[in-house]
């Protein structure tokens, strides 16, 4: 089992700073931060943006997997965060975790976009993951889709998508084969439910859809323990049983929230620690 981390990217970068450090000394295999205008969680919050946040984080760590929790169309262009991308990798040596997913409010409409369905928001994010990858691959692309263009979209010098995982989120039944059969990685939050035996139900009859539709494609798969219907930072023993079962659920990843000193993901840091200790071999207090 590899443990991962997400710092909010809602504090000034003199104040964020130390968290990246100490996630990458308390011994986390990865650490990741949202992609969003405004999160819906905090819409009257300060906020920051996700990839010069990680190229910051890249500066202050060495080792730890840095990942997008997760970037959308809803105001990107595939072709133009592709440079993105390429860039963070280069300037993180390769360390660059890219998740994906389909986006929703108040993101969707801040650019004065229409509303889509969520069937066409669907329709969009999977050709955003087709020119994205595209982009990361070859030089002169040309795409004319129902949502994105590009024209001789230049990639010089070696391609990067080899040495950039594409992570792609989803709980819904296309979504999940969407990335059996197209990601590097799954990641999900579960679908709502009001017992635990029921979340990890719905969590591990999605991952049985995402094996079987994989056919043999090895696939690195991530649970977000926050969605569950327990907080996993609420105890030493909550986050154990967590864990057990994303473990027994056949999970490879599971990912937490930095606690915070109010909702959304109120936590006790010295939760986080005790478990960070276990995983290090050492205190880190």
């Amino acid at each position: 089992m590899r443990y991962g981390i997400c710092i909010l990217p809602d504090m000034p970068w003199r104040t964020a700073r130390p968290l990246w450090r100490r996630a990458e000394e308390m011994g986390f295999h990865h650490a990741w931060t949202y992609d969003h205008l405004v999160w819906g969680g905090l819409p009257d919050s300060r906020w920051f943006s996700c990839m010069p946040t990680l190229t910051a984080a890249a500066g202050v760590t060495s080792r730890i997997g840095l990942g997008t929790y997760v970037a959308s169309p809803n105001f990107r262009h595939p072709a133009a965060f592709a440079r993105e991308v390429q860039t963070v990798a280069d300037i993180s040596e390769h360390r660059l975790l890219v998740g994906l997913g389909v986006g929703g409010s108040p993101d969707s409409g801040l650019l004065g976009q229409p509303e889509l369905s969520v069937r066409r928001r669907v329709d969009r994010f999977q050709e955003f993951v087709g020119v994205l990858d595209r982009t990361l691959r070859d030089d002169h692309v040309t795409v004319d889709g129902d949502f994105f263009a590009t024209h001789e979209m230049r990639l010089v010098g070696d391609e990067v998508r080899s040495r950039v995982p594409l992570i792609l989120a989803g709980n819904g039944p296309r979504s999940v084969r969407f990335a059996a059969r197209n990601g590097d990685g799954w990641v999900t939050t579960g679908s709502p439910a009001d017992s635990l035996d029921a979340w990890f139900a719905s969590v591990a009859a999605n991952r049985d859809l995402l094996l079987e539709t994989a056919a043999g494609r090895s696939l690195d798969t991530y649970l977000s323990l926050d969605f569950a219907p327990v907080s996993p930072l609420a105890s030493v023993g909550a986050f154990d049983d967590l864990v057990g079962r994303a473990d027994a659920t056949g999970f490879s990843d599971v990912i937490v929230h930095w606690p915070r000193a109010s909702d959304p993901y109120r936590g006790d840091v010295a939760v986080l620690e005790d478990v960070a200790s276990r995983l290090s071999g050492r205190p880190v207090r």
